[in-house]
């Protein structure tokens, strides 16, 4: 209930009830309000006054009391006196009574005392005994825990520290009386360090299996390539005995059905077993503790150092040391097939970004490794095998899921080297056969070296092999089996870059075509064009036989590349820029045959020595014609007897042309003055000497037209009426083949005088004087 506060206009009455207060508590409890109220300025001097009036009136009444009654006021003091007295002594005996019990007390609270203190030591020793019987529960699960540790039990001595944080620590920690609080305090302070032990414990571990994944990533990458090449072993036979299976390569839908059966764990065999226990158990671990990004980045960070560790600073691609490319390959595939199993294995440690990421770092490494060392390599053969292992790793790989696309570009650029080496090998090889070549017909002694000869060449005998007789010749020179020996073996190294896997096989049709072109232009056709120079018809024969027979040989190889090229080229015909230029340059060599044979004929007419007003007629042809009917009768038999029958004709054809135009020529030149019968007749027996000679030869029927315009002009020098040949309609009749202006000029030169030796002589002794006296000679 609250007081109520009352104000006082009077403070007489408050000071009567203050001094009349029982208590100190009603003392203050009448004296606030009133201090309350006095606190008001103009009231606070009442209060003062009130309170002195009260104490003089007090002072007062003491003193009148005092000279009143002081006979009664001094026998009360007496009184007290006394009893003050008696108080004394009676204090005194209680004073006494007080110590004797004091010293019985004492006694028995001694022995109250000893016996509290021995209930205290046995409740202190019990207590004690219980806080070690937990104490002693709290290090047995500590020691339990690192035990677990030292048999690298990590999980379990992990799990020992949760149950006994749970269990014990948590519980005696939150109780602050408990009597082991600081010892579980203290325990649960080092289970950090504990944890800390564990994990580093667990890292030491996987780093040891890092280390022996490391070391065995070769190994393993050379047991992935064996079961690979063990896969193409497999397929091959598939393919000998069903050729449709040829449509699917290795690791196609189709091949890794049919190849089911064979069930083989690079990961897991006879020779290599890779137990991913410790990997798993410290992913385990950190995940536990909470740790598993900060895992995942060690792990990572690891594997990153590794991969560089795997990685040389170069590596040689020369014939000494072969296997250092298959070393590396071997080396990363082993890698990454370790990674590609531990992400799926355990996806939340390896994302296919780490992977992925670590694949083309390694890929570029090898790839930029390799291409820096091809500059070293010389030999075709060696880039052959480093294919090989490159297509290998390559399936191997891609049997993994990785992507090699990067792999499959990079065999383009090694497959460049590998063209351009062979192209040179062979131009080296075309140039020597070419240039070592004996130009003769191929001489056959056996029916053995004629199989071997007509295996490996293009050529078509006209006979059948049961009518030759050996030994035997044939046409071509021995260059053109070699050079067709040469072809095959460029056109099988080349396709033998297509083997086991190569994704770009219209590359390798269209550089196979390009460089045998202009092999066979450059190296064949134009080695031996330049050798047309030549002075020796017999060798510039032999050269349009076999410029004829590489001809034919480019026509069957465009067949051969229509029929070898994948489906992935594009179709329609194909033609070999050589062909033509065979075709061209044997029309060169022709004519360099037309050449030799006419500087011949012009060599033996220039050697004629016409009377063309001799005296005597001549009684046989003359020595140039004899000699030149027998040296085209030779060339025919002999020099020319291995070309085909169209050209022979056409080179006869032409070389009796030529030779009837020269000796047409002889009675033309300016020179020749005059021409009686007996030069006539010298002439036409010439001419009835190469008549009979041509009308010998087989076509001899087709070739005398060429010898028309010589046959008539003779018979017009012979005729008794030569006016006929103004006469244009006698003309066309009898000398159709006379030119109209040779004609003329002919019989101008024409004289029936016949001069005697002596005459002759005369005849030179006055042209000698007239021309003596002309110039003032003697």
């Amino acid at each position: 209930m609250v007081r109520r506060v009352q104000n006082y206009d009077d403070y007489g009455s408050a000071v009567q009830q203050i001094i009349l207060s029982t208590s100190d508590g009603e003392f203050l409890d009448q004296l606030i309000p009133v201090l309350k109220d006095a606190t008001i300025t103009s009231r606070s001097s009442a209060l003062t006054q009130t309170l002195s009036q009260y104490a003089d009136d007090r002072e007062s009444e003491i003193e009148r009391i005092g000279l009143t009654k002081h006979e009664e006021f001094l026998g009360s003091v007496n009184q007290l006196q006394n009893v003050r007295e008696r108080t004394v002594t009676l204090t005194a005996d209680i004073l006494e009574l007080n110590q004797s019990i004091q010293a019985s007390t004492e006694k028995l609270a001694e022995q109250k005392q000893a016996l509290v203190n021995t209930r205290a030591v046995r409740e202190n020793i019990s207590d004690v005994s219980d806080a070690l019987k937990e104490s002693l529960k709290i290090l047995h699960a500590v020691n339990n825990a690192h035990e677990l540790i030292r048999k690298k039990k990590y999980y379990g001595a992990l799990k020992s520290l949760d149950d006994l944080q749970n269990e014990f620590l948590i519980p005696t920690i939150q109780n602050k009386y408990a009597t082991q609080h600081r010892l579980a305090d203290l325990i649960q302070k080092s289970i950090p360090a504990s944890q800390k032990t564990i994990s580093e414990a667990v890292m030491t571990d996987l780093n040891t299996w890092l280390y022996r994944i490391r070391e065995t990533s070769q190994f393993l990458g050379e047991v992935a390539f064996y079961h690979t090449e063990m896969r193409r072993s497999r397929q091959r036979e598939r393919v000998e005995n069903d050729d449709f299976l040829n449509n699917f390569k290795l690791n196609s839908a189709i091949e890794l059905v049919f190849d089911e059966s064979e069930e083989f764990d690079v990961l897991d065999n006879e020779e290599l077993q890779v137990d991913f226990t410790p990997l798993f158990e410290a992913l385990h671990i950190h995940e536990a503790l909470g740790q598993s990004d900060k895992f995942r980045s060690e792990y990572a960070a690891t594997r990153r150092r590794q991969k560089e560790l795997l990685l040389p600073s170069s590596v040689s691609l020369t014939t000494d040391d072969e296997q250092s490319l298959s070393s590396l390959l071997e080396g990363i595939a082993g890698f990454a097939i370790i990674e590609k199993a531990t992400m799926r294995r355990a996806p939340q440690l390896r994302t296919a970004i780490d992977v992925e990421e670590l694949w083309d770092s390694m890929c570029s490494t090898a790839i930029s490794l390799t291409s820096k060392a091809l500059g070293d390599v010389g030999n075709a053969e060696v880039l052959l095998k480093l294919k090989g292992v490159i297509a290998l790793f390559i399936q191997t790989m891609e049997g993994w899921g990785y992507s090699v696309v990067r792999l499959d570009d990079f065999l383009v650029t090694l497959f460049d080297k590998y063209a351009e080496l062979l192209k040179r090998r062979f131009s080296e090889d075309f140039q020597e056969i070419v240039s070592t070549d004996d130009y003769m017909p191929m001489a056959i002694n056996s029916r053995e070296e004629y199989d071997k000869v007509v295996n490996v060449s293009w050529f078509n005998q006209d006979k059948p092999i049961e009518e030759l007789t050996f030994p035997c010749v044939l046409p071509f020179s021995q260059m053109y089996p070699l050079c067709c020996i040469d072809i095959r073996n460029f056109l099988n190294q080349f396709y033998f870059f297509s083997d086991d896997h190569f994704q770009h096989p219209n590359k390798i049709d269209d550089t196979l075509r390009k460089s045998l072109d202009e092999l066979l232009t450059e190296k064949v056709c134009q080695s031996l064009v330049e050798r047309l120079s030549s002075q020796y018809l017999g060798q510039i024969v032999q050269i349009l036989i076999n410029l004829e027979h590489f001809e034919t040989a480019c026509q069957e190889l465009e067949q051969l590349l229509i029929r070898a090229r994948s489906s992935a080229s594009a179709g329609g015909p194909l033609t070999l820029g050589a062909t033509e230029q065979f075709r061209e340059n044997k029309k060169t060599a022709e004519k360099r045959i037309f050449e030799l044979v006419n500087s011949k004929i012009d060599d033996l007419v220039d050697t004629a020595e016409y009377d063309w007003t001799g005296y005597n007629q001549p009684s046989e042809p003359s020595s140039y014609m004899q000699t030149l009917t027998v040296y085209l009768s030779d060339i025919m038999n002999s020099t020319l007897l291995g070309l085909p029958r169209e050209i022979k004709e056409l080179i006869y054809f032409d070389a009796l042309s030529h030779a009837a135009n020269k000796i047409l020529a002889l009675p033309l030149s300016p020179d020749v003055k005059k021409i009686n019968p007996n030069g006539v007749m010298a002439l036409s027996k010439d001419v009835q000497h190469l008549t009979d000679f041509v009308d010998s030869l087989e076509n001899g029927f087709m070739l005398r037209s060429n010898l028309d315009e010589l046959e008539q002009t003779i018979q017009l020098l012979r005729s008794e009426n030569t006016d006929e040949f103004f006469d244009v309609s006698t003309r066309n009749k009898k000398y159709g083949r006379v030119d109209a202006m040779n004609g003329p000029l002919l019989l101008e030169k024409l004289t029936n005088q016949i001069s005697s030796p002596g005459q002759a002589s005369q005849r030179f002794a006055n042209f000698s004087s007239n021309l003596s006296s002309r110039f003032g000679t003697k």
